[in-house]
């Protein structure tokens, strides 16, 4: 059975946990990065500040697809209901935290023109690791060592999508998680208030 994008959108609503009051011009954090660099990890600390809701391209993949396959189809269905969600919270008030790899610019520029649509203050963030901390990191997630990671990505996905990636063209904040993220975590809690 094909599923609709109505029916997408509203399962991805229906799994959101208690949503934060509105605010004028709400924030919509775009966290972008390859598999394993720490985007998750990094979006968990922001949320642990911001108590803004995260919505996860992993989490919400397995949401609509219980065995996905990472395929053409599935991303389309998927990033659809993610980005009708996404101006649909925008337009309530409601601040978000995107999570999700958004290596090419096509992609995070229906994000910039949703911040625009929704009058939401637009915040990038780059999170990136060294290549050898992310093998290491994969590594782990593949033996089941790291706890808390909804991504099946491992160091293939990683090297075939590296050289994919495209620079983001807006400003934007740049965290290398090998380092101390407590700095950057607090620099993009500063931008959701200025």
């Amino acid at each position: 059975m094909v599923s609709s994008l109505d029916e997408d959108t509203e399962k991805l609503r229906r799994s959101l946990a208690r949503l934060p009051q509105p605010q004028v011009e709400p924030p919509l954090i775009v966290v972008s990065g390859l598999p394993g660099t720490g985007k998750s990890f990094f979006c968990r600390k922001l949320a642990d500040k911001l108590r803004f809701p995260i919505l996860a391209s992993d989490v919400l993949r397995k949401t609509l697809f219980p065995v996905p396959q990472y395929n053409e189809q599935e991303n389309k269905r998927l990033f659809s209901a993610c980005h009708v969600l996404i101006e649909e919270l925008l337009g309530k008030g409601i601040p978000v935290i995107f999570d999700a790899t958004n290596l090419l610019e096509q992609h995070r520029e229906y994000l910039y023109r949703a911040a625009e649509r929704g009058g939401a203050k637009l915040i990038l963030v780059w999170v990136d690791a060294p290549p050898e901390v992310v093998r290491q990191r994969l590594s782990a997630r593949a033996k089941g060592t790291i706890p808390h990671h909804d991504s099946t990505a491992g160091w293939e996905v990683y090297a075939r999508m590296k050289p994919r990636r495209e620079r983001i063209l807006r400003d934007h904040i740049v965290v290398d998680t090998s380092q101390d993220i407590n700095g950057a975590v607090e620099k993009v809690v500063r931008a959701t208030k200025r």
